[in-house]
């Protein structure tokens, strides 16, 4: 079972992977295997929002208990974090990348695109699923969940530093993203590295 509390932020963005994640949409129930995800240690993590302690009320659902949802928006599109520690201690996982599993067909109505590009960016995967705002600050286990009952296992995963953090220290190349290697729908993966999904899974 999923600890968003105790455990680390860095062990909660291992343990989320293969994790299932199923949201209720208002156009219907969407699922996919989360493939990829990064951790944001707070106020000492130069790339987090809430670094040194920093509060607005967009970020207020970084300091609240870890399980709720924290949703921000960037350039646009909206990114999809799970928050984790106790309130006040402003941490979270973003999720990077899922595999498709229930409803692709709703999936690419609302991405305008199939394929690997359905689900393999933090962006895109919000847009397939129709996730909004509206999320922000409310707890998993209501129209968005995890079923850890569901969970598949990850054949090995990887770890490297997180994509798009330039200028922020020793923070730019920390090795705070995780995913399962060689699956195709990991953000920026090289073809040359891409495995069969029945590879990816035990």
């Amino acid at each position: 079972m999923l600890d968003f509390v105790k455990a680390t932020t860095v062990d909660t963005a291992r343990s989320l992977l293969g994790q299932l994640l199923v949201y209720q949409s208002p156009q219907g129930l969407v699922s996919g295997y989360i493939v990829e995800t990064e951790a944001y240690v707070g106020a000492e993590d130069e790339a987090a929002h809430s670094f040194q302690y920093k509060r607005t009320p967009k970020l207020e659902s970084m300091y609240a208990i870890g399980g709720t949802i924290y949703i921000y928006t960037m350039h646009t599109h909206k990114m999809l974090n799970i928050v984790t520690k106790e309130v006040d201690e402003p941490q979270a996982v973003l999720i990077r990348a899922l595999e498709p599993l229930e409803n692709a067909e709703l999936m690419i109505r609302n991405r305008h695109k199939g394929g690997i590009e359905l689900t393999n960016g933090p962006g895109k995967l919000t847009k397939a699923l129709g996730i909004s705002t509206k999320l922000d600050g409310k707890r998993l286990g209501e129209e968005l969940k995890i079923l850890p009952e569901s969970q598949r296992q990850p054949s090995a995963i990887k770890q490297s530093a997180r994509i798009g953090i330039p200028n922020k220290g020793k923070w730019t190349i920390e090795p705070l993203r995780f995913y399962v290697a060689g699956h195709p729908y990991v953000s920026q993966m090289k073809k040359s590295e891409m495995l069969d999904l029945n590879q990816v899974w035990q």
